[in-house]
């Protein structure tokens, strides 16, 4: 755990890296909007969410992980199970939870206010998937640090996940198209760039479904899966109705004010 800071910033970078090579040989969909303006403004929310959650949650929590671990904190603290099975569940129960933070960020009107900064982008590609109001942040690892508690997960069970959660995001939010060969087999499994721009569209029907980062099991159990939408892939609108403008959907300052705004 040494090496923790490394670890994700060395996956984090390559599949990055990795997603925004493949969107420039392969894009699915042409931005509205010069890329350069949307980086600007989602890479450096990215930087202020990050500088903002240190400060307002200095502990991070594969600390908040150990410290359980050596106290006797949480479930997986106290009852005796294989090692292996208590990481698996962790990751399990960590997803789902995740899966329902983001249904609440969707309809509760406050929470929306927050999460609406990431569905405002008028494009969808890796930096989108990075996207996120430094408040949403905060809370974000409020949650986490409250799951990670109750469950007592382990500390490399910390660390997987928020892994995971990152690349699969910048994945799933990927300007790429996967082929019908490998993208058919790949949804009963994974949220892939089809389902999750669905869940990116204009529409709202369509907002409201697909929430899962990572694996799409839960939209099925919990009845928010949805395999289509009305209009076919590349012609899905994007964002918001009522952020149409660059400036609205491509300024670091407009993305920071915008929950604050009576829109």
């Amino acid at each position: 755990m040494t090496n923790e800071v490394w670890w994700r910033l060395g996956f984090f970078l390559s599949i990055l890296v990795i997603m925004m090579l493949i969107e420039w040989r392969m894009p699915a969909r042409t931005a509205p909007i010069k890329n350069r303006k949307r980086w600007f403004a989602n890479f450096g929310l990215v930087f202020a969410s990050s500088v903002i959650a240190r400060l307002a949650v200095p502990v991070g929590l594969t600390a908040v992980a150990l410290y359980n671990q050596q106290h006797g904190i949480g479930l997986f603290n106290i009852i005796d199970l294989p090692s292996f099975l208590v990481i698996v569940l962790s990751l399990i129960l960590l997803d789902i939870i995740i899966y329902w933070q983001h249904r609440l960020f969707h309809r509760v009107p406050i929470l929306w206010r927050l999460h609406k900064v990431h569905h405002a982008d008028a494009h969808i590609d890796a930096s989108t998937g990075l996207r996120f109001h430094p408040i949403e942040i905060v809370l974000s690892i409020l949650v986490k640090l409250v799951a990670v508690s109750l469950l007592g997960v382990p500390a490399i069970a910390v660390l997987i996940f928020e892994i995971a959660l990152n690349g699969l995001a910048m994945f799933n939010h990927a300007n790429i198209r996967l082929p019908p060969a490998i993208e058919k087999p790949a949804r009963l499994i994974l949220m892939t760039q089809i389902l999750h721009r669905i869940h990116h569209s204009q529409r709202g029907s369509e907002t409201n479904s697909n929430y899962g980062f990572s694996v799409i099991w839960w939209d099925w159990i919990f009845g928010s899966y949805k395999g289509a939408a009305q209009k076919p892939d590349n012609e899905l609108d994007i964002g918001l109705k009522e952020y149409p403008s660059a400036k609205q959907n491509a300024s670091l300052w407009g993305l920071l004010v915008m929950p604050f705004r009576n829109k």
